[in-house]
């Protein structure tokens, strides 16, 4: 056997890597929700402090599997319904402040490097607080969840991404608050909710202010009401990126010899570089896909379209970015390259500057993927040495 065949046998470009280097490799998310996110025993503490009574368990292991089966019900309306508990104690700042720097705390241990969260601002405003307050205050806890986070040898840089609600009419307030942060935390603009009977378009006026004020927004769309809502996202709204996305692949017509052919929708889409920031288990949850082997990110990959890997929800969905990665390296037996190129397409996709994303890519990404990649050259050193 020749140096150049030992060295291709035992690189490892082509091998699964291990959930601990899965864990350790450097991850961009832009797309998870704050308040899908809580640690079970904060929702239990914010609970006792502002005598919410209706949590259905009140144990923090029980309540975490509670949120997790809740979701599990293969329809997005049952999914969105457990947001009712982990909204109802997010309404002082305290717990604002708290539940960001968790946040941001629990994703830089989990190996995120870049992180934007979103959440809802009108969905804070039970006890008082301001549009304004309710901003600042995540923006707080987030700053307080990278502090911590460096303490303990980790670097995270979360931005914020406002939301306003489909079914609500303050889209347009919403977007003129993310514009007055924009540059202090706030990185963008989202829509979400229930996607059937509310249609990106009846937002038109908020993405007409945001395209003016050149500001960036991503849309849900594709999830669970198809190809429409992802035209009406790109053609009438002018989206920057696409919350999911997940529905492209019904433009997308496979032969019986397995020929590729892509409907008008889906070549735009990958022509145009659209970012689908795609996340599995969600999908799974709500019967936006099958199954892990079954679901679209592998031809979307293979078909070099923009996808990224994302959390969506990590409370409900019982998952992580290194959970994710996890199940798609068994799904398709992923090496390190595609992760590096999933994170990569994250980074190129972020709403922060190009030259901010750029020394993201070169300086943290390919460097941390590197260092991964390199560690077979060690461990096979030491394995000739002993």
């Amino acid at each position: 056997m020749t140096s150049e065949t030992t060295s291709q046998a035992t690189s490892p470009s082509g091998t699964r890597p291990t959930p601990e280097q899965i864990r350790r490799a450097p991850k961009v998310l832009l797309h998870d929700h704050l308040d899908g996110g809580l640690r079970p025993g904060t929702i239990v503490d914010l609970a006792a402090a502002a005598g919410y009574d209706k949590l259905p368990e009140t144990d923090p292991d029980k309540l975490g599997i509670w949120f997790r089966e809740a979701a599990d019900s293969g329809s997005l309306e049952r999914y969105l319904e457990t947001f009712a508990h982990t909204c109802a104690v997010m309404q002082t700042r305290e717990a604002l402040v708290r539940v960001a720097a968790e946040c941001a705390e629990d994703l830089a241990e989990d190996g995120v490097v870049y992180a934007e969260v979103r959440y809802a601002p009108e969905q804070h405003l039970e006890a008082g607080l301001t549009l304004e307050q309710v901003v600042e205050a995540v923006n707080e806890g987030f700053r307080e969840g990278e502090r911590r986070a460096r303490a303990n040898g980790h670097r995270i840089r979360v931005g914020a991404l406002l939301t306003a609600m489909r079914h609500a009419a303050r889209a347009l307030e919403i977007a003129e608050l993310a514009n007055r942060y924009r540059d202090t935390g706030v990185v963008g603009f989202d829509i979400a909710g229930a996607e059937a009977g509310f249609p990106p378009t009846r937002h038109l006026d908020a993405f007409e202010y945001l395209k003016r004020e050149n500001n960036h927004f991503t849309i849900h769309a594709g999830e669970a009401f198809g190809l429409p809502s992802i035209w009406q996202a790109l053609q009438w709204c002018g989206a920057d990126r696409l919350g999911h996305g997940v529905r492209i692949i019904d433009d997308i017509e496979i032969a019986e010899d397995g020929t590729v052919t892509l409907g008008r929708l889906a070549s735009y889409v990958r022509d145009k570089r659209i970012p689908l920031e795609m996340c599995p288990t969600s999908n799974l949850q709500t019967a936006a896909a099958t199954s892990y082997e079954e679901h679209p990110i592998g031809l979307l990959r293979k078909l070099h379209f923009r996808a990224t890997v994302n959390t969506d929800n990590r409370l409900m969905s019982g998952t992580s970015m290194s959970l994710e990665f996890e199940h798609l390296v068994k799904a398709f037996g992923y090496s390190l390259d595609d992760m590096q190129w999933f994170t990569v397409n994250a980074m190129k996709s972020a709403f922060i500057p190009f030259d901010e994303r750029l020394a993201m890519i070169s300086d943290v990404i390919k460097p941390g993927y590197a260092e991964l990649k390199s560690e077979w050259l060690f461990r096979q050193t030491a394995t000739g040495s002993a």
